[in-house]
């Protein structure tokens, strides 16, 4: 059976039961159809003072086209948790419309580790994006509106720096001319639009801890400067107000399930290629509240989303992780190790070893956070004894285990070694810091990920690069933390430098302020914040088929 057909057939509980089984009662609930639900802000803050159960990160290697399943063991692990008698939630993010469409697919899991229902999460959902599309494109209106009548902030046209946004890939948006057409329609200027994933309005949502952190947060937001350079702020122009307004249901987080029946927080979805990768605090803090072990995932690979989630997400939101899994396949291990898509198949335990230390690298960075590691091998019905093998004589060689998880096959059932794990991991004392304090220049906290985590020799970034840090520094934004904006399949800026490269350089094109998130963001290499689709899009394949159910999903 296919995801959707497994999805499509999955027993599903009324979501108040889901709801009721994790404490929380039918009128904190407010539906969405039969099966799914907001879980309503009053009740989030009855909580305060619960005592918070444990937090497990999934992350994983560098993604490659032969697929790890990082979403796909988040969901197996929960369910693995709550089989061998452990109350257990996940938190994962919610899927974007672009890679839906485009190569990438969904964010539910797949085979009989997924989350339901499978469709809708896919797509439109809780209509959460909608909402932060709408309330980052109504600040945009604004701005051009506030400057057509008679721009009393003095806003510098050519110095406006809030571009627009859409949940969609189309390379055609990434640079564009607006207003044209004559006085009537505004100022000429050169702008354009990002993916709706990459909006500091969905860093917001995700990293703020309740509505009054939500409007605070986006007032905050640095639109534009005057001739003088001196900024203008979302508030100066009245929008946060509205901007709440309109984002006030998507700031409660949503409740679904398992295939098994188990509770899952799925809420918001910024990338960790261009963002900040995770899911929000207030999903997450939530079900801390509520369940003794929550099972989270970062997105991509470990040198993007599990740094992001500990020097951005914890390092702001308080939180300490007790665990982390790491995710890696035998193919993906053969596909680091040189051997071609189309070979995968054959046993190849030299490949195996060869493409190791990608995950050796993982391993050791996340160590380095003070974090207790396994590694999950995501197992696919052709791995040989003698493949598993050596990957798991490797990583005791690193000083951790790896562990066959059938979560994809078998469920729960398939999880069960990899839960025992990993309570047993979270019993262990976690000693858990960021890589970086918060006092250490801007400029330097980039080496310090460029050269810790990515193994490189140096950062490339010219003066204006520099000054623009340095100036950031001086308006008070220095004790930022740092999201870096590369490509996922490498830890270094070319996509296909596969393995653990070393002596390599990272250039940095642009730096972004995100005064309302709370960072900066640094933009590395060719990486696009509007993405472009493929060849051949996955929208090619998708529609409805004679009984009007949607075929093509994946």
């Amino acid at each position: 059976m296919t995801d959707i057909e497994i999805a499509r057939a999955a027993k599903k509980k009324p979501i108040m039961e889901v709801g009721a089984a994790l404490g929380i009662p039918d009128e904190h609930l407010l539906p969405y159809g039969h099966d799914k639900a907001k879980v309503g802000q009053d009740f989030i803050r009855s909580l305060k003072g619960r005592e918070d159960g444990k937090l497990i990160l999934v992350t994983a290697i560098n993604p490659t086209p032969a697929g790890e399943g990082k979403t796909t063991t988040t969901v197996g692990l929960g369910d693995g948790l709550n089989r061998i008698g452990k109350n257990a939630a996940i938190c994962i993010r919610e899927a974007s419309l672009g890679p839906n469409f485009g190569m990438k697919g969904g964010a539910a899991g797949g085979g009989y580790a997924q989350v339901v229902p499978m469709e809708e999460m896919n797509l439109h959902f809780t209509g959460d994006f909608h909402a932060i599309t709408s309330a980052h494109n109504l600040l945009s209106a604004l701005i051009d509106n506030h400057i057509y009548w008679g721009n009393a902030l003095e806003i510098d046209e050519r110095r406006v720096t809030w571009k627009r946004v859409m949940d969609m890939n189309d390379r055609a948006l990434r640079d564009i001319v607006t207003s044209l057409g004559g006085v009537s329609n505004g100022f000429p200027r050169q702008t354009g639009f990002d993916i709706t994933v990459a909006s500091e309005v969905m860093a917001i949502l995700c990293l703020s801890r309740d509505l009054a952190d939500l409007q605070d947060r986006l007032g905050r937001i640095v639109v534009a400067y005057r001739r003088d350079r001196s900024p203008i702020y979302c508030r100066d122009l009245k929008a946060d107000g509205a901007m709440t307004v309109l984002l006030k249901d998507a700031m409660q987080p949503n409740l679904v399930q398992t295939l098994e029946n188990n509770p899952a927080f799925v809420h918001g979805g910024p990338f960790a290629n261009i963002a900040h990768g995770c899911n929000s605090v207030i999903a997450t803090t939530t079900a801390l509240k509520l369940a003794d072990y929550v099972v989270t995932e970062a997105g991509f690979g470990a040198d993007l989303g599990a740094e992001k989630f500990f020097d951005i997400k914890c390092r702001k939101a308080g939180l300490e992780p007790a665990a982390a899994v790491i995710v890696a396949t035998i193919r993906a291990m053969k596909m680091n190790g040189g051997v071609a898509k189309a070979d995968l198949d054959a046993e190849n335990v030299e490949a195996v070893q060869d493409g190791c230390p990608n995950l050796g690298r993982h391993i050791a960075n996340v160590k380095g956070f003070g974090v207790p590691v396994v590694v999950a091998i995501n197992h696919f019905s052709g791995d040989t004894e003698a493949e598993v093998k050596a990957v798991q004589d490797y990583v005791a060689q690193q000083g951790a285990e790896a562990i066959v998880s059938r979560h994809w096959a078998d469920g729960s059932a398939g999880a069960e070694d990899l839960a025992r794990k990993v309570v047993e991991l979270t019993e262990s004392a976690s000693h858990f810091a960021p890589l970086y304090p918060d006092e250490m220049p801007l400029f330097q906290k980039i080496e310090t990920i460029a050269k810790r985590i990515y193994h490189a020799d140096e950062v490339l970034a010219d003066n204006k690069i520099r000054d623009q840090l340095r100036a950031w520094e001086d308006e008070g934004y220095g004790d930022l933390p740092i999201c870096m904006a590369k490509t996922q399949y490498s830890f270094s800026t070319d996509p296909t430098l596969r393995g653990a490269p070393t002596g390599h350089s990272v250039p940095v094109r642009e730096v972004r302020l995100s005064a309302g998130a709370g960072f900066i963001v640094v933009i590395c290499g060719e990486i696009m914040t509007m993405p472009g689709l493929p060849r051949v899009p996955s929208a090619e394949a998708i529609g409805l088929n004679d009984e009007g159910l949607v075929e093509g999903l994946f």
